[in-house]
Formats: C-alpha cells, structure tokens, sequence
C-alpha cells in the first residue's frame, strides 16, 4: 500500500485531492466518559456546578470539528456543511457517550472531523466536572461509520477493536 502522506523522498506532504471528484461524504464517531455516581447524576439533573454540561460539551465539539485542520497535520481545510453532537446517559454503567456526525460535499472525508469532536466534547465534560472527580475515564472512541468517496462506505462491525 503507498502511503499518500509522504513523497518519494519521505517527506511528509499534504494529499493533493484537486483531480478528486466533489462527492456528498458522512463520518460518525462515538466514544465514551466513565464517572463517579455523583458526577452522573449532577450531569443528569442539570445541578453541576459550571452549568449545563451536555449543552457546552455539546457546543465545544460542534467548534473543534470546525477546527480539525488546525489541530491534526496535513489535514484538509473543510467547508463542513453539517456538524451534531448527541449524547446518551448510561445509567448502569455510569457513563456517557457521545456520538459526532460531521457531512459535507468535498473532495476528501470528514472522519478526523468527527473524531476531532467527539474528542472534544468528552473532554470538555472531563473539564466541567473535574473538581467533582478526577478519576473519569475517556475510553472507546472510533469511528462508526462513514460513507462517500473513492473508498466507499464503512461500518464498524460489532466487537471489532473492543
């Protein structure tokens, strides 16, 4: 497989897409914070003492998948035409997980988008609630699923990097 991020010096290089056609491309992530029982319950009831977690958390990672290009080298400058962060609270396990859904129409993928913001918004929780426990743990994050491009459609099948 040749790898498209260096050239045939070795040098790294950022991948030239202009011959690539313009195509509708999705990439979802998700990944997963382990808290203590009480920073569940102030995220669930709304009681933490910064304000409401999801809601910024959300917001922090809306903003980063906006910003991937500045954070991961050699990452393409993407005009993002639709960025979500969701969340579901895990009562059993005690933890919460958050899924990024970044599109646009490009020439390259948005999977360092969606990853870059789920990213985000667990640590932004991380940030929100680290005076009530600094043991959370971030854990799982993947990519889901992607479609569009050259390389087609992926899912991540169950059990698979687990």
């Amino acid at each position: 497989m040749e790898l498209s991020h260096f050239d045939r010096e070795g040098n790294a290089i950022m991948v030239d897409v202009t011959q690539k056609e313009v195509t509708d491309r999705t990439a979802q992530a998700r990944g997963r914070i382990r808290v203590s029982k009480a920073v569940y319950e102030a995220v669930e009831k709304g009681t933490a003492a910064k304000g409401d977690v999801l809601g910024v958390a959300r917001i922090a990672g809306i903003m980063a998948t906006k910003q991937t290009a500045n954070l991961i080298p050699l990452c393409h400058v993407l005009k993002i035409t639709k960025a979500s962060v969701d969340f579901h609270l895990l009562k059993e396990e005690c933890e919460i997980e958050a899924v990024c859904t970044v599109r646009v129409a490009g020439k390259t993928g948005v999977e360092m988008e969606a990853l870059t913001g789920v990213s985000v918004a667990l640590l932004t929780i991380y940030d929100m609630c680290k005076a009530m426990d600094r043991g959370m743990e971030i854990h799982n994050i993947c990519l889901e699923k992607k479609t569009g491009g050259k390389s087609g459609s992926y899912e991540r099948q169950l059990g698979q990097g687990d």
